[in-house]
């Protein structure tokens, strides 16, 4: 059988049965591709959490142009005004429907404060603002304590000094080794791979 009789033959098996050519062929889609191995066509994975917040804020920017499209056509409406309404219409239900998909992929935990603050018109910025107050506040009075503390142990060593001066400094010298091996043990922990206990010596 030469060439020709063999590229009419395959031709014919892969015809279907009205004659119509079935064209078969290895290539997918990107989109077929992505689904296949689990790869975006821009080369991320599928179940990347950044690209699927990514795709949700898209649909979210679209969703909000389009509601104010449809604002102006509702503002200035007029019979001319029907079919371009009802586009819009239907494309907000779409984009929406879209964004359902997309924030099922996404798995984010928002603070009830910050929906609290959206839904009495505030922006929502003010609650990182308050938890960092807040921060600051509470790190304010555990220092004052820290200090409180400190001012007691220096109180309580000078006393001690003066009634029992042999016992005070053993004990300093107690603690200047104790101090030495702490920080020997850091730079030890330091130099190993996987170290990062830090080990900081008391004065």
């Amino acid at each position: 059988m030469d060439s020709s009789s063999q590229i009419t033959s395959t031709a014919a098996a892969e015809a279907g049965g009205n004659g119509t050519m079935i064209q078969r062929s290895n290539d997918l889609s990107p989109m077929q591709s992505s689904a296949a191995t689990g790869v975006s066509a821009a080369g991320i994975p599928a179940d990347d959490p950044k690209q699927n917040l990514t795709q949700v804020i898209n649909s979210i920017q679209k969703t909000l142009g389009v509601l104010h499209q449809l604002y102006l056509t509702v503002s200035s409406f007029n019979v001319a005004s029907q079919l371009p309404l009802l586009q819009r219409m239907n494309t907000l239900v779409s984009e929406l429907d879209n964004m359902t998909k997309l924030a099922e992929n996404c798995n984010i935990q928002v603070p009830m404060d910050v929906i609290n603050l959206i839904d009495d018109g505030k922006n929502p910025d003010e609650f990182t603002r308050n938890v960092l107050n807040g921060c600051i506040a509470k790190n304010q009075i555990a220092k004052g304590k820290t200090d409180a503390y400190k001012g007691l142990r220096r109180h309580l060593l000078e006393e001690l000094d003066q009634t029992f001066p042999d016992e005070v400094e053993a004990y300093r010298e107690i603690r200047a080794t104790s101090a030495a091996e702490s920080k020997l043990l850091a730079q030890l922990q330091s130099a190993l791979p996987n170290g990062d206990v830090n080990v900081k010596a008391e004065n």
